[in-house]
């Protein structure tokens, strides 16, 4: 098989590559990365040295590609299916493309920093960092609730890139910062996110893992 994903079955930048890679049936094989593993986090340095997942390993083209948006912009280019990721349209391509910036920067960084600070020792906690990051989510809710008033998807009426970075970062964002009940637009797009079934699958692959995730 052409593609290999390395990757871990918690990691939620992990789970935007899948979600693109299930919502087409890309064939590929998923190759898990253990850090803890000294072998296995060499072969993943060799490859990226930077030493971050995912990372997707192009075997018929040569290729290793490193980043969720940049691996989802690949496939679509060179393994395309029904669904198109970032569209044709300039500047619809552009919004997504800012959209899934947003996401990742704004509301995935964010909760990783909180969760980060969730598994640092007493004394190197970080409170104020911890309610800045809160704050910054909080602040997205607010946005993302007014722009899904008139969308299915987070871009318009087509599951695009955008949608890949949703998933992951408010599944996880809604852990450390629930929603609660004040944005019912945002909570009813997460729904329909959590019933698309490449993401249903991403979910259910991943369940065996989370009692690693710090409470």
């Amino acid at each position: 098989m052409s593609l290999t994903l390395y990757f871990h079955p918690l990691s939620s930048f992990c789970w935007k590559a899948l979600i693109a890679l299930y919502e087409n049936d890309t064939p590929f094989t998923p190759q898990p990365v253990n850090l803890a593993d000294e072998a296995e986090r060499a072969a993943l340095l060799k490859m990226w040295p930077i030493g971050k997942f995912p990372v997707l390993r192009d075997e018929t083209r040569g290729q290793t590609i490193p980043e969720t948006s940049i691996i989802i912009d690949y496939l679509d280019l060179y393994y395309p299916g029904p669904t198109r990721f970032i569209p044709a349209d300039a500047d619809l391509g552009r919004q997504t493309r800012l959209c899934d910036r947003f996401y990742d920067l704004y509301v995935h960084l964010p909760m990783q920093e909180i969760v980060g600070d969730r598994l640092r020792p007493q004394g190197a906690k970080d409170p104020h960092g911890v309610e800045e990051a809160r704050a910054r989510i909080q602040s997205c809710y607010g946005m993302i609730d007014k722009q899904m008033d008139n969308r299915t998807w987070a871009t318009g009426e087509a599951f695009s890139l955008a949608d890949c970075a949703a998933a992951p970062a408010l599944f996880y964002a809604d852990k450390v910062q629930p929603f609660g009940d004040e944005y019912q637009n945002l909570r009813l797009y997460f729904d329909r996110l959590k019933a698309r079934p490449a993401f249903t699958r991403v979910l259910q692959e991943a369940e065996p893992y989370f009692k690693m995730f710090p409470q």
